[in-house]
């Protein structure tokens, strides 16, 4: 039976975040409130609770799973060969909706599914989310919706769709926005903007003034 914290009430906030780190630890799904939309979330090493979030929105290996995480500290120990331009729309737009597609460390233990090398990450600009990422490290997570779905802007939405493959729901309300990530590869010599979203080409541009734009 999943479990629902309303994270506005301190309390429920407190024993949500607590519950939701149990469980990810155990390898469980947990759904979370982020700057864009609602995620599901699962331990980003754990390859059997990676496997059942892409399970739980009916998605297929062929679209890895993006990972979230609470410092940007945290990449010197996931991705390498990043550049300074990588840098640079880090320190620009983190916290924030820009995921970045690095080349992750050859020596991690993970499977996000076909990702080619590379791991799509991002550090979000949500309080709730934060904590729980700082409190178990880097986690998977996709939209919390069945594929083909909108993702979700509030709570309800997400359990009607994922229900109980989700252990822990925390619940912060309806999210800022709907608008995803921008995502960007930097795995080039000049980045390039794969999705334009919450943030623009011309933003980016601001610090990548080559940053090209995929057609």
């Amino acid at each position: 039976m999943a479990r629902r914290y309303d994270t506005n009430d301190a309390t429920d906030r407190t024993t949500g975040l607590r519950e939701a780190a149990s469980a990810v630890r155990r390898g469980e799904l947990v759904v979370l409130p982020t700057d864009t939309v609602y995620g599901i979330g699962a331990d980003a090493f754990s390859s059997e609770a990676v496997s059942d979030l892409l399970e739980a929105k009916g998605r297929g290996r062929n679209m890895p799973t993006p990972v979230l995480i609470g410092s940007p500290n945290t990449l010197h120990g996931l991705v390498t060969d990043f550049s300074e331009l990588a840098w640079e729309l880090v320190d620009a737009f983190w916290p924030g909706a820009l995921t970045l597609v690095a080349k992750h460390q050859p020596s991690l233990q993970w499977d996000l599914g076909d990702t080619r090398g590379t791991v799509a990450v991002r550090m979000p600009l949500h309080p709730v989310a934060i904590e729980l990422l700082t409190e178990v490290g880097p986690m998977a997570v996709s939209s919390a919706n069945l594929t083909g779905h909108p993702a979700p802007e509030n709570c309800d939405a997400a359990q009607e769709m994922l229900g109980d493959s989700v252990s822990v729901y925390l619940d912060g309300g309806p999210t800022p926005g709907i608008v995803p990530s921008s995502i960007v590869d930097v795995t080039r010599e000049v980045p390039l903007l794969l999705r334009a979203g919450a943030i623009s080409a011309e933003e980016l541009r601001k610090v990548v003034p080559d940053l090209e734009v995929a057609n």
